[in-house]
């Protein structure tokens, strides 16, 4: 029987509940949202009254499992650019996905936003019964990949995030060097840059999280010197050493890139969108069903979203992994 309730709505159920073919076929909504949402028309988080956008399968049933992503945007960045830039949405029902894409009014994300953020998963466990979220993910990019770091082992997702995906925003368990040309580049009509009073603060190394989950990194090669071959976040799994696993083509190019960081262009910044090869490595047999894993986007840098194939190698990793911590 199909659990109905304000939150979660099918529109035609004259068919009858057992027809799933039938089923698939009908308009879903969750939390009022169409599965194949209007970036102009988000969601409203009602406690804050802020928005995001939320992508989940068109067929999706009110008794099955599914993997639920915070998918958070970068410094500077937005709803629309995340969508694009990580579109974990192309796969929401191969995978069984629902995918929560939030917003920062300021385009940076602080503890101010954590209740915002916290709502979010609320709302999606709520909607869909947490005895169905499979496993929870955050994933973010550079900005967003860091404050998923903070998050994951907070009093609030310590126990219901499964696995952490770091989209060029910080690797556990050894970070690699960054490229000399990292970071965001000047343009030629920039106006000349303010002299420097004091010295630049060195980047120190942020203390391992205290809780267990799930760690992939995914970085542009030309943001990082060289890639670690050991990583201590595997060690504390007893996972089994490095393996690379066969590159994964695109012929296809991502859907975003920096249109205003072009003139000119870095290598390590991102150039315009095109397809690519990405290289994997897993470390395999972790404990308790947990996976970590790294992946190199072949000549690729910061901004470049994320072509189809290997997103759909990534989401193939992140639902392989355990989970089950929010079901208790």
């Amino acid at each position: 029987m199909l659990k109905i309730s304000t939150l979660f709505l099918v529109a035609s159920l004259v068919t009858g509940f057992g027809n799933q073919k039938v089923l698939a076929q009908q308009s879903v909504q969750l939390l009022g949202s169409d599965c194949t949402p209007d970036l102009d028309h988000p969601v409203t988080e009602p406690a804050t009254g802020r928005t995001f956008v939320i992508d989940f399968p068109c067929d999706l049933r009110s008794d099955e499992e599914v993997t639920v992503i915070l998918n958070l945007h970068g410094g500077g960045s937005n709803t629309r650019y995340q969508h694009g830039y990580f579109p974990a949405f192309e796969y929401k029902e191969q995978f069984r996905l629902i995918v929560a894409t939030p917003y920062s009014p300021v385009r940076r994300w602080s503890e101010v936003d954590d209740a915002y953020l916290q709502n979010i998963v609320s709302l999606i466990t709520a909607a869909v019964g947490s005895e169905n979220i499979r496993a929870l993910w955050l994933a973010g990019h550079s900005q967003g990949g860091s404050t998923s770091r903070r998050l994951v082992c907070t009093e609030f997702f310590r126990d219901k995030v499964d696995g952490f995906l770091s989209l060029s925003g910080g690797r556990l368990g050894g970070s690699p060097q960054r490229s000399p040309d990292a970071g965001r580049p000047r343009q030629a009509d920039d106006p000349p840059p303010a002299a420097r009073t004091t010295p630049p603060t060195l980047r120190t190394e942020v203390e391992q999280p205290d809780c267990d989950f799930s760690h992939i990194f995914a970085i542009g090669e030309h943001e990082i010197v060289e890639l670690p071959t050991t990583s201590t976040w595997a060690e504390r799994y007893h996972c089994a050493a490095r393996v690379q696993r066969p590159d994964v083509v695109d012929t296809e190019a991502g859907h975003v890139h920096d249109s205003g960081h072009q003139n000119p262009a870095t290598k390590a910044w991102g150039r315009l969108p095109r397809g690519g090869t990405s290289q994997v490595f897993v470390y395999p047999d972790c404990d308790d069903g947990r996976v970590v894993a790294d992946v190199i986007r072949v000549d690729k840098g910061h901004t470049e979203g994320l072509e189809p194939n290997v997103v759909k190698e990534i989401l193939r990793l992140m639902v392989s992994a355990s989970g089950g911590k929010i079901q208790g």
